[in-house]
Protein backbone atom coordinates (compact mmCIF):
# COMPACT_ATOMS: atom_id res chain seq x y z
CA UNK A 1 0.00 0.00 0.00
CA UNK A 2 2.92 2.35 0.82
CA UNK A 3 4.45 1.73 -2.49
CA UNK A 4 1.09 3.02 -4.42
CA UNK A 5 0.84 6.03 -2.46
CA UNK A 6 1.03 8.53 -5.52
CA UNK A 7 -1.64 5.86 -7.22
CA UNK A 8 -4.09 6.22 -4.55
CA UNK A 9 -3.68 9.41 -3.13
CA UNK A 10 -4.74 10.75 -6.70
CA UNK A 11 -7.76 8.46 -6.41
CA UNK A 12 -8.69 9.57 -3.02
CA UNK A 13 -8.34 13.37 -4.36
CA UNK A 14 -10.88 12.82 -6.99
CA UNK A 15 -13.21 11.03 -4.34
CA UNK A 16 -12.85 13.96 -2.16
CA UNK A 17 -13.75 16.76 -4.58
CA UNK A 18 -16.72 14.84 -5.89
CA UNK A 19 -18.18 14.78 -2.02
CA UNK A 20 -17.34 17.67 -0.99
CA UNK A 21 -18.64 20.79 -1.92
CA UNK A 22 -15.75 23.71 -0.81
CA UNK A 23 -13.04 21.25 -2.27
CA UNK A 24 -14.96 21.35 -5.75
CA UNK A 25 -16.54 24.58 -5.87
CA UNK A 26 -13.22 26.99 -4.16
CA UNK A 27 -9.98 25.69 -6.32
CA UNK A 28 -9.04 29.28 -5.73
CA UNK A 29 -8.62 28.48 -2.23
CA UNK A 30 -7.62 24.83 -2.64
CA UNK A 31 -6.40 23.75 -5.72
CA UNK A 32 -6.80 20.03 -7.09
CA UNK A 33 -2.82 19.92 -6.72
CA UNK A 34 -2.66 20.89 -2.71
CA UNK A 35 -5.65 18.40 -2.82
CA UNK A 36 -3.61 15.57 -4.38
CA UNK A 37 -0.27 16.28 -2.76
CA UNK A 38 -2.08 16.40 1.11
CA UNK A 39 -3.72 12.97 0.44
CA UNK A 40 -0.22 11.49 -1.67
CA UNK A 41 1.44 12.75 2.40
CA UNK A 42 -1.40 11.76 4.52
CA UNK A 43 -1.59 8.29 2.49
CA UNK A 44 2.48 7.68 2.83
CA UNK A 45 2.09 8.86 6.55
CA UNK A 46 -0.09 6.57 7.58
CA UNK A 47 1.00 3.60 6.01
CA UNK A 48 4.08 4.33 6.60
CA UNK A 49 3.46 4.78 10.63
CA UNK A 50 1.92 1.48 10.72
CA UNK A 51 4.47 -0.47 9.04
CA UNK A 52 6.86 1.16 12.00
CA UNK A 53 4.49 0.39 14.36
CA UNK A 54 3.28 -3.47 13.32
CA UNK A 55 7.98 -3.98 13.09
CA UNK A 56 7.51 -2.76 16.92
CA UNK A 57 9.50 0.35 15.44
CA UNK A 58 7.51 2.95 17.37
CA UNK A 59 4.53 3.06 20.01
CA UNK A 60 2.27 5.40 18.03
CA UNK A 61 1.72 6.52 14.55
CA UNK A 62 3.29 9.51 13.62
CA UNK A 63 0.78 11.89 13.03
CA UNK A 64 2.76 15.06 11.82
CA UNK A 65 1.37 14.86 8.26
CA UNK A 66 -2.05 15.72 9.45
CA UNK A 67 -0.95 18.59 11.78
CA UNK A 68 0.68 19.90 8.98
CA UNK A 69 -2.15 19.52 6.95
CA UNK A 70 -4.61 21.15 9.29
CA UNK A 71 -2.22 24.18 9.53
CA UNK A 72 -2.37 24.77 5.68
CA UNK A 73 -6.35 24.41 5.87
CA UNK A 74 -6.14 26.63 8.75
CA UNK A 75 -4.34 29.32 6.68
CA UNK A 76 -6.05 28.90 3.78
CA UNK A 77 -9.67 29.19 5.46
CA UNK A 78 -11.02 26.28 4.73
CA UNK A 79 -13.58 25.54 7.04
CA UNK A 80 -13.16 23.04 9.92
CA UNK A 81 -16.10 20.74 8.95
CA UNK A 82 -15.08 20.34 5.73
CA UNK A 83 -11.46 19.14 6.70
CA UNK A 84 -12.70 16.52 9.09
CA UNK A 85 -15.15 15.22 6.44
CA UNK A 86 -12.22 15.02 4.19
CA UNK A 87 -10.35 12.73 6.98
CA UNK A 88 -13.74 10.94 7.10
CA UNK A 89 -13.73 10.29 3.75
CA UNK A 90 -10.00 9.70 3.26
CA UNK A 91 -9.88 7.17 5.64
CA UNK A 92 -12.84 5.27 4.60
CA UNK A 93 -11.25 4.94 1.29
CA UNK A 94 -8.09 3.99 2.75
CA UNK A 95 -9.44 1.26 4.29
CA UNK A 96 -11.08 0.13 1.56
CA UNK A 97 -8.28 0.04 -0.60
CA UNK A 98 -6.13 -2.01 2.15
CA UNK A 99 -9.48 -4.39 2.12
CA UNK A 100 -9.19 -4.85 -1.69
CA UNK A 101 -5.24 -4.87 -1.93
CA UNK A 102 -5.27 -7.92 0.68
CA UNK A 103 -7.81 -9.97 -0.93
CA UNK A 104 -6.43 -9.33 -4.78
CA UNK A 105 -2.90 -10.42 -2.88
CA UNK A 106 -4.62 -13.62 -1.35
CA UNK A 107 -3.88 -12.39 2.20
CA UNK A 108 -5.70 -14.57 5.05
CA UNK A 109 -8.69 -13.16 6.57
CA UNK A 110 -7.66 -12.54 10.02
CA UNK A 111 -4.48 -10.78 8.50
CA UNK A 112 -6.58 -8.37 6.58
CA UNK A 113 -8.81 -7.41 9.47
CA UNK A 114 -5.88 -6.70 11.47
CA UNK A 115 -4.42 -4.71 9.05
CA UNK A 116 -8.01 -2.81 8.11
CA UNK A 117 -8.41 -2.13 12.23
CA UNK A 118 -4.66 -0.67 12.25
CA UNK A 119 -6.10 1.86 9.28
CA UNK A 120 -9.61 2.72 11.09
CA UNK A 121 -7.48 3.16 14.92
CA UNK A 122 -5.50 5.62 13.13
CA UNK A 123 -8.29 7.73 11.99
CA UNK A 124 -8.54 8.76 15.28
CA UNK A 125 -5.83 9.74 16.37
CA UNK A 126 -4.43 11.25 12.47
CA UNK A 127 -8.37 13.35 12.87
CA UNK A 128 -7.34 14.37 16.58
CA UNK A 129 -4.39 15.89 15.52
CA UNK A 130 -5.37 17.83 12.20
CA UNK A 131 -8.04 19.46 14.22
CA UNK A 132 -5.72 20.45 17.31
CA UNK A 133 -3.46 22.17 14.63
CA UNK A 134 -6.24 23.68 12.63
CA UNK A 135 -7.71 25.10 16.04
CA UNK A 136 -4.20 26.30 17.43
CA UNK A 137 -3.11 27.91 14.07
CA UNK A 138 -7.01 29.50 13.86
CA UNK A 139 -6.37 31.30 17.23
CA UNK A 140 -3.53 32.45 16.17
CA UNK A 141 -4.57 34.11 12.87
CA UNK A 142 -7.34 35.45 14.92
CA UNK A 143 -5.21 37.34 17.02
CA UNK A 144 -2.73 38.32 14.57
CA UNK A 145 -5.62 39.51 12.33
CA UNK A 146 -7.56 41.69 15.31
CA UNK A 147 -4.05 43.52 16.28
CA UNK A 148 -3.85 44.23 12.83
CA UNK A 149 -7.17 45.25 12.42
CA UNK A 150 -7.17 47.07 15.89
CA UNK A 151 -4.13 48.98 15.00
CA UNK A 152 -6.17 50.13 11.40
CA UNK A 153 -8.73 51.68 13.13
CA UNK A 154 -6.46 53.15 15.47
CA UNK A 155 -4.52 54.80 11.78
CA UNK A 156 -8.47 55.86 10.52
CA UNK A 157 -9.81 57.44 13.98
CA UNK A 158 -6.48 59.31 14.86
CA UNK A 159 -6.51 60.75 10.93
CA UNK A 160 -2.92 58.87 10.19
CA UNK A 161 -4.58 58.30 6.75
CA UNK A 162 -4.67 61.04 4.33
CA UNK A 163 -4.40 59.13 0.82
CA UNK A 164 -8.22 58.37 -0.65
CA UNK A 165 -6.80 55.21 -2.00
CA UNK A 166 -5.55 53.59 1.36
CA UNK A 167 -8.78 55.24 3.08
CA UNK A 168 -10.52 52.49 1.00
CA UNK A 169 -8.03 50.13 1.55
CA UNK A 170 -8.58 50.76 4.89
CA UNK A 171 -12.40 50.45 5.14
CA UNK A 172 -12.84 47.68 2.89
CA UNK A 173 -10.33 45.67 5.92
CA UNK A 174 -12.61 46.94 8.97
CA UNK A 175 -15.56 45.64 6.46
CA UNK A 176 -17.08 49.63 6.18
CA UNK A 177 -18.34 51.70 3.25
CA UNK A 178 -16.43 54.62 2.89
CA UNK A 179 -18.76 56.98 2.68
CA UNK A 180 -22.38 56.47 4.69
CA UNK A 181 -23.51 57.39 7.91
CA UNK A 182 -21.23 57.18 10.69
CA UNK A 183 -20.72 57.91 14.58
CA UNK A 184 -17.35 57.80 16.37
CA UNK A 185 -18.06 55.90 20.14
CA UNK A 186 -15.55 56.70 22.93
CA UNK A 187 -16.06 54.84 26.17
CA UNK A 188 -14.63 55.60 29.44
CA UNK A 189 -12.66 52.45 31.02
CA UNK A 190 -13.62 51.18 34.33
CA UNK A 191 -9.67 49.73 34.30
CA UNK A 192 -6.78 49.94 32.19
CA UNK A 193 -6.30 46.98 29.68
CA UNK A 194 -10.38 46.53 30.18
CA UNK A 195 -12.70 47.25 28.23
CA UNK A 196 -16.00 48.77 28.97
CA UNK A 197 -17.91 47.73 26.58
CA UNK A 198 -17.96 44.31 26.61
CA UNK A 199 -18.40 42.43 23.37
CA UNK A 200 -19.69 45.43 21.51
CA UNK A 201 -18.91 44.67 17.62
CA UNK A 202 -20.58 41.12 18.18
CA UNK A 203 -23.36 43.00 19.75
CA UNK A 204 -23.79 45.35 16.87
CA UNK A 205 -23.44 42.74 14.49
CA UNK A 206 -26.66 40.54 15.49
CA UNK A 207 -28.64 43.94 14.54
CA UNK A 208 -27.07 44.34 11.59
CA UNK A 209 -24.89 47.15 12.66
CA UNK A 210 -21.15 46.93 11.22
CA UNK A 211 -18.56 48.66 13.42
CA UNK A 212 -15.01 48.32 14.44
CA UNK A 213 -13.19 48.86 17.40
CA UNK A 214 -9.80 49.95 19.26
CA UNK A 215 -9.03 49.60 22.89
CA UNK A 216 -6.87 52.81 23.73
CA UNK A 217 -4.86 53.81 27.50
CA UNK A 218 -7.46 55.80 28.31
CA UNK A 219 -10.84 54.63 26.26
CA UNK A 220 -12.38 52.12 24.15
CA UNK A 221 -13.47 53.63 20.91
CA UNK A 222 -15.02 52.52 17.66
CA UNK A 223 -16.37 53.59 14.17
CA UNK A 224 -19.73 52.56 14.05
CA UNK A 225 -22.09 52.68 10.75
CA UNK A 226 -25.86 53.69 11.36
CA UNK A 227 -28.33 53.76 9.26
CA UNK A 228 -31.75 54.48 8.95
CA UNK A 229 -32.53 53.38 12.78
CA UNK A 230 -29.22 52.23 13.18
CA UNK A 231 -28.70 55.01 15.50
CA UNK A 232 -31.50 54.16 17.80
CA UNK A 233 -30.61 50.94 17.45
CA UNK A 234 -26.66 51.73 18.60
CA UNK A 235 -27.66 54.01 21.50
CA UNK A 236 -30.12 51.37 22.95
CA UNK A 237 -27.46 48.32 22.87
CA UNK A 238 -24.51 50.89 24.50
CA UNK A 239 -27.01 51.59 26.99
CA UNK A 240 -27.34 48.14 27.95
CA UNK A 241 -23.77 47.45 28.31
CA UNK A 242 -22.39 50.48 29.34
CA UNK A 243 -20.75 50.21 32.84
CA UNK A 244 -18.83 53.67 32.41
CA UNK A 245 -19.77 56.78 30.49
CA UNK A 246 -20.04 56.55 27.04
CA UNK A 247 -19.46 59.93 24.09
CA UNK A 248 -20.88 59.06 20.67
CA UNK A 249 -20.32 61.77 18.22
CA UNK A 250 -22.49 63.73 15.63
CA UNK A 251 -23.75 61.50 12.55
CA UNK A 252 -20.35 62.12 9.96
CA UNK A 253 -20.72 60.87 6.08
CA UNK A 254 -16.86 60.41 5.12
CA UNK A 255 -13.91 58.34 6.57
CA UNK A 256 -12.09 61.31 6.59
CA UNK A 257 -13.51 62.97 8.98
CA UNK A 258 -13.54 59.96 11.52
CA UNK A 259 -10.69 62.06 13.35
CA UNK A 260 -13.16 64.95 14.05
CA UNK A 261 -16.04 63.16 14.88
CA UNK A 262 -13.46 61.21 17.61
CA UNK A 263 -13.10 64.74 18.78
CA UNK A 264 -16.31 65.68 19.18
CA UNK A 265 -17.16 62.19 20.76
CA UNK A 266 -14.85 62.61 23.52
CA UNK A 267 -16.00 66.14 24.75
CA UNK A 268 -19.31 64.37 25.34
CA UNK A 269 -17.60 61.63 27.06
CA UNK A 270 -16.37 64.35 29.26
CA UNK A 271 -19.63 65.89 30.24
CA UNK A 272 -21.35 62.83 30.83
CA UNK A 273 -22.69 62.73 34.92
CA UNK A 274 -22.02 59.54 36.76
CA UNK A 275 -26.24 59.74 38.10
CA UNK A 276 -26.97 60.28 34.45
CA UNK A 277 -27.93 58.41 31.11
CA UNK A 278 -24.35 56.56 31.04
CA UNK A 279 -24.57 57.27 26.92
CA UNK A 280 -24.22 61.01 26.32
CA UNK A 281 -24.56 61.96 22.66
CA UNK A 282 -22.85 65.35 21.26
CA UNK A 283 -25.81 67.40 19.98
CA UNK A 284 -24.72 68.89 16.16
CA UNK A 285 -26.64 72.24 17.12
CA UNK A 286 -24.61 75.61 15.81
CA UNK A 287 -24.22 76.46 19.00
CA UNK A 288 -22.69 73.25 20.36
CA UNK A 289 -20.18 72.86 16.90
CA UNK A 290 -18.91 76.48 17.58
CA UNK A 291 -18.46 75.82 21.38
CA UNK A 292 -15.97 73.48 20.60
CA UNK A 293 -14.35 74.17 17.37
CA UNK A 294 -11.63 76.56 18.63
CA UNK A 295 -11.12 75.14 22.07
CA UNK A 296 -8.18 77.48 22.90
CA UNK A 297 -9.88 80.49 21.36
CA UNK A 298 -13.29 79.30 23.17
CA UNK A 299 -12.03 78.90 26.41
CA UNK A 300 -10.66 82.29 26.39
CA UNK A 301 -14.41 83.85 24.96
CA UNK A 302 -16.25 81.70 27.91
CA UNK A 303 -13.77 83.05 30.15
CA UNK A 304 -14.45 86.64 29.28
CA UNK A 305 -18.12 86.21 29.35
CA UNK A 306 -19.02 84.43 32.57
CA UNK A 307 -15.73 84.99 34.33
CA UNK A 308 -17.91 87.18 36.48
CA UNK A 309 -19.57 84.11 38.17
CA UNK A 310 -16.15 82.35 39.05
CA UNK A 311 -16.29 85.32 42.17
CA UNK A 312 -18.81 83.43 43.40
CA UNK A 313 -19.07 80.39 46.24
CA UNK A 314 -19.47 77.31 43.86
CA UNK A 315 -23.25 76.85 45.70
CA UNK A 316 -24.54 80.47 44.70
CA UNK A 317 -22.71 79.89 40.71
CA UNK A 318 -25.10 76.57 40.35
CA UNK A 319 -28.23 78.24 41.34
CA UNK A 320 -27.74 81.33 39.27
CA UNK A 321 -26.23 78.88 36.18
CA UNK A 322 -28.99 76.09 36.71
CA UNK A 323 -31.71 79.72 36.80
CA UNK A 324 -30.20 80.45 33.50
CA UNK A 325 -30.83 77.36 32.10
CA UNK A 326 -34.24 77.00 33.17
CA UNK A 327 -34.87 80.01 31.67
CA UNK A 328 -33.27 79.24 28.52
CA UNK A 329 -35.27 76.52 28.01
CA UNK A 330 -38.58 77.78 28.91
CA UNK A 331 -37.86 80.51 25.82
CA UNK A 332 -37.31 83.48 28.41
CA UNK A 333 -40.96 83.14 29.82
CA UNK A 334 -40.20 83.71 33.67
CA UNK A 335 -43.33 81.77 34.82
CA UNK A 336 -41.98 79.05 33.06
CA UNK A 337 -38.69 78.34 34.26
CA UNK A 338 -40.04 79.27 37.83
CA UNK A 339 -42.53 76.18 37.45
CA UNK A 340 -39.68 73.96 36.11
CA UNK A 341 -37.35 74.51 39.28
CA UNK A 342 -40.13 75.14 41.60
CA UNK A 343 -39.34 78.14 42.60
CA UNK A 344 -41.65 81.28 42.71
CA UNK A 345 -41.44 83.53 39.21
CA UNK A 346 -40.01 86.63 41.44
CA UNK A 347 -37.18 84.24 42.32
CA UNK A 348 -36.10 83.41 39.11
CA UNK A 349 -36.28 87.53 38.59
CA UNK A 350 -34.00 88.00 41.53
CA UNK A 351 -31.46 85.42 39.98
CA UNK A 352 -31.49 86.74 36.52
CA UNK A 353 -30.78 90.08 37.78
CA UNK A 354 -27.61 88.72 40.10
CA UNK A 355 -27.08 86.88 36.72
CA UNK A 356 -26.80 89.72 34.29
CA UNK A 357 -25.01 92.12 37.48
CA UNK A 358 -22.25 89.42 37.53
CA UNK A 359 -21.92 88.48 33.88
CA UNK A 360 -22.39 92.15 32.87
CA UNK A 361 -24.34 91.17 29.91
CA UNK A 362 -28.22 92.20 29.78
CA UNK A 363 -31.15 89.64 29.21
CA UNK A 364 -32.72 92.18 27.23
CA UNK A 365 -30.27 92.78 24.47
CA UNK A 366 -30.18 90.25 21.94
CA UNK A 367 -26.74 90.46 21.31
CA UNK A 368 -25.88 90.14 25.21
CA UNK A 369 -27.68 86.94 24.97
CA UNK A 370 -26.22 85.10 22.39
CA UNK A 371 -22.66 86.06 23.67
CA UNK A 372 -23.96 84.08 26.96
CA UNK A 373 -25.96 81.30 25.08
CA UNK A 374 -22.43 80.24 23.59
CA UNK A 375 -20.21 81.22 26.65
CA UNK A 376 -22.67 78.99 28.11
CA UNK A 377 -22.24 76.20 25.57
CA UNK A 378 -18.74 76.45 25.99
CA UNK A 379 -18.59 75.74 30.01
CA UNK A 380 -20.72 72.94 29.04
CA UNK A 381 -18.66 71.49 26.54
CA UNK A 382 -15.12 71.99 27.30
CA UNK A 383 -13.62 70.61 30.31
Amino acid sequence: MLARADELGGEMAELLRRQIDFYRANVAVISPDEVRYSCVDNIRYVFGSLTEQLAGNRPEPDVSAAAATGIRRARAGVPLTAVTSAYRIGFGFMWQATLAEGRRAGVPCAAILDATSYVMAAQDSFTRAMIDAYREQSTQLFLSREQDRSALVEAVLLGRITDTGSLWEAADLLRLPTTGSFVVVAAQLREIGRASLSDIESRLDAHDIRSAWRLLPEQQVGIVVVTGPGRDELLRVLRGVAVAAVGVSPPFHDLADTGEALRLARIALVGAAPDDDPVRVFDDSPLALAAVSAPELMRRVGTNVLGGLDELPADERAVLLETFTAWLDADGSTSAAAAAIFVHPNTVRHRLHRFEQHTGRSLARPRDVAELCLAFEIRRRLP
